[in-house]
């Protein structure tokens, strides 16, 4: 470090030579780029004029199908390992349905809860970090007290979120991404899974809300399976505890996709009884656009390697670059996802918000230092999560290697 604060004349001049190029990139959010897009392309000419009936002969122009269509959801069943039964397919976004879980709780209590949360003096939500930002939002705009808990290779700290939870009534739900999470890439192993959801808590209607986001969204040609929460759940005697979420927004189209709730029959009868006041049903259109572009499963599956031929370069030169700008100067570490959207930058604590301001006056948006945790506070300023997916490769290395410049340049001020 000594070293680099020497270097700091030079790094400076570096910087300002990336000013005079007056890029303009960005690597904020994880946005499908317009060559993704393009796969589903096809999708915007079905299901076509005189096409009007799903497999079951339901007139999808009309009202009804609270549950969506059944081919859809056995299509999706297969992919997300759940019963076609327990499983709804609904609007296109997923972000909706973990809000109107949250409004419902708030409002009505979940099967099991004492008193509708509202009521509560306090409730708390755990929170992994880091962590997705959008899941701090839908808390924060419930006055929903956020705890944190690191998060490992393997998940979610299983063992501080048992300690917290065991003694805390307040607690009475946590916010998982189990595959490839947001934005770390960690993946929730089978015996973390199964931790989560035998546990024991002081809140007998503690949820887990399990945003299965990026369970389709491999890097590599080794497709992690997700553990199975709904039957470990089961096993363990708390069905009710695990509310899936996932959705086709990263697999179709961003704005025009397909969400899922999946959970045991307890939770879907009370999500649906509160969904049948503000719908009479999902756009069964879009849905059954989706069922026959895709098909099957294994459709879906295929569709999916082609993102990965786009995504996994991009990926590779974050990795590369960050290695050979970063890997021997003791500044950085970063993650190397098998899958998802992000890496997770992890910069000299103290100087990830000066990193975010010099890669802005270098004309790199970045996502806010602090996004991946609640509130926007990182109480290290370390970590920088980047998402590389929308800008097409040679912005990606362009704007990676200034990155890595702004990384070093922040690390030399902060030893100067």
């Amino acid at each position: 470090m000594s070293t680099l604060a020497a270097q700091l004349p030079a790094l400076r001049e570096q910087y300002a030579a990336l000013q005079d190029l007056a890029l303009k990139l960005d690597l904020t959010r994880g946005k499908p780029s317009a060559e993704q897009l393009d796969l589903a392309e096809p999708m915007l000419a079905l299901p076509g004029e005189g096409v009007h009936t799903d497999s079951e002969g339901t007139d999808v122009r009309n009202y009804g199908g609270l549950d969506g269509l059944p081919g859809l959801r056995r299509i999706f069943a297969e992919l997300l390992d759940v019963p076609v039964a327990q499983l709804l397919a609904l609007g296109n976004a997923s972000l909706t349905l973990m809000h109107d879980a949250m409004a419902y709780a708030h409002l009505w209590g979940v099967p099991g809860s004492p008193t509708p949360w509202a009521r509560e003096e306090k409730v708390k939500f755990i929170c992994p970090v880091p962590g997705y930002d959008r899941h701090f939002s839908v808390c924060e705009a419930f006055g929903v007290e956020m705890v944190t808990v690191p998060m490992t290779p393997d998940g979610p700290d299983a063992e501080a979120v048992a300690a917290l939870v065991a003694d805390d009534p307040t607690i009475k739900g946590m916010w998982v991404v189990p595959t490839y999470a947001n934005p770390d890439g960690a993946v929730v192993s089978e015996a973390v899974a199964r931790r989560l959801v035998s546990m024991p808590t002081a809140a007998p209607d503690f949820r887990i809300f399990w945003d299965n986001a990026y369970a389709l969204h491999h890097l590599t040609a080794n497709e992690t399976k997700t553990a199975n929460v709904l039957d470990l759940a089961a096993e363990a005697g708390n069905p009710d505890r695990p509310i899936m979420f996932a959705s086709t927004s990263k697999i179709s189209f961003a704005g025009a996709g397909v969400a899922f709730l999946a959970a045991s029959p307890a939770n879907v009868g009370w999500y649906k009884k509160h969904l049948s006041v503000q719908s009479i049903g999902p756009d069964k259109i879009n849905q059954l656009r989706h069922t026959l572009f895709f098909g099957s499963a294994e459709g879906v599956r295929e569709h999916m390697r082609k993102h990965r031929e786009i995504l996994a370069p991009k990926f590779d030169a974050v990795t590369r670059i960050l290695s050979e700008r970063l890997g021997d100067r003791g500044v950085a570490t970063w993650t190397v996802p098998q899958g998802g959207y992000f890496v997770s930058l992890d910069v000299v604590p103290g100087t990830a918000a000066r990193v975010v301001e010099l890669a802005k006056g270098a004309g790199i948006a970045l996502t806010p230092a602090g996004a991946t945790h609640p509130y926007g506070r990182d109480p290290r300023d370390s970590t920088i999560r980047l998402a590389p997916s929308m800008p097409p490769l040679a912005e990606v290395e362009q704007a990676m290697d200034a990155v890595a410049t702004c990384v070093l340049l922040a690390a030399a001020e902060h030893t100067a």
